[in-house]
């Protein structure tokens, strides 16, 4: 399918996902979507000169299955010529695990590779199907445009060539070039709220409001992706590194504007953004339009918010 090939190379080249001679490490569970990635990426490293590392994680939380995949990724490295580095899970719990913290795992294992081999890139799988997914995902659970944004082709040092690729296409390519790869049989259980997503509503949205609907999402994501990049450079006008913000000052400034310096203020102060939500930012909104005079308090993701007369203070 030298279509789908062609349609990632040229994905990489606009989204400038590598440079020439890069180093990047592929994270590589088995299933289809990294089998198709990684053979697309064998057939087109030659001509950007780009080196492979593979990363793979065994959960242990199917059993044989886990093991299994590890065997189909030992394979994969072994026809593709390539290093593999595998990370073993002992300790988790099945009745006690989430999304989030396989992913911590997974991603911290994988950066410490990347820096271990002084590597450039962190290179997953992540479809267009992901994306449409994560969008819903987010879109329940209450978010504003940065969760609804979506996954980004780049993001920096982690790259998606896939991001705009259909499960569909996947499939196809890895039958037409007769490759194999591994099922994860909980992706059709209910276990996790994505599968929920997947497995459920996303084919009776289709079934039932439009057939189309899942390039209809990542259409949106991408047009969603550019109103906020467009509104986080605009903030960067008004933002001083400073302790503290004049309330009177961001009162001036759209509401828009006005939530998008909060989330600045938040990541130069935390170092990033992780778990803050849209819902906390309305909380520091409340005391910021507040019309009480005594000092006001909040907290949270170990931040403390202080309200003092005309003044903002946003601390660890």
């Amino acid at each position: 399918m030298k279509n789908l090939i062609k349609k990632i190379q040229n994905t990489v080249s606009l989204n400038d996902l590598w440079e020439r001679d890069s180093k990047i490490v592929a994270c590589i569970s088995g299933g289809p979507d990294s089998a198709c990635l990684l053979d697309i990426l064998d057939k087109i490293k030659k001509k950007s000169n780009i080196e492979i590392h593979i990363a793979h994680v065994n959960y242990g939380l199917r059993g044989k299955d886990s093991d299994r995949d590890e065997k189909m990724v030992e394979k994969l490295a072994e026809k593709y010529g390539l290093n593999l580095s595998v990370l073993k899970v002992n300790k988790i719990k099945k009745e006690n695990i989430n999304e989030e913290d396989l992913r911590n795992i997974r991603y911290k294992f994988f950066e410490e590779i990347k820096n271990e081999l002084a590597y450039d890139f962190i290179l997953v799988a992540h479809n267009q199907d992901d994306q449409v997914e994560t969008f819903l995902m987010h879109l329940l659970r209450g978010s504003g445009l940065r969760g609804l944004s979506g996954m980004k082709y780049k993001n920096g040092k982690i790259i998606r060539p896939l991001l705009g690729t259909s499960r569909k296409e996947i499939l196809e390519y890895l039958k037409e070039n007769k490759l194999k790869y591994r099922i994860d049989k909980t992706n059709e259980t209910n276990l996790f709220f994505r599968n929920k997503i997947r497995n459920k509503l996303i084919p009776q949205l289709e079934k039932d409001v439009n057939p189309n609907i899942k390039k209809v999402i990542a259409d949106s994501t991408l047009n969603i992706a550019e109103d906020l990049s467009l509104i986080s450079e605009l903030s960067k006008k008004y933002f001083k590194n400073t302790k503290e913000i004049k309330i009177s000052h961001i009162l001036k400034l759209h509401p828009a504007l006005q939530k998008r310096l909060i989330f600045k203020k938040i990541e130069n102060i935390k170092g990033d953004l992780k778990n803050i939500e849209s819902a906390h930012i309305e909380e520091v909104v409340k005391i910021i339009k507040s019309n009480k005079s005594k000092n006001q308090r909040l907290s949270f993701q170990g931040l403390k918010i202080t309200r003092r007369g005309d003044k903002l203070f946003i601390l660890k």
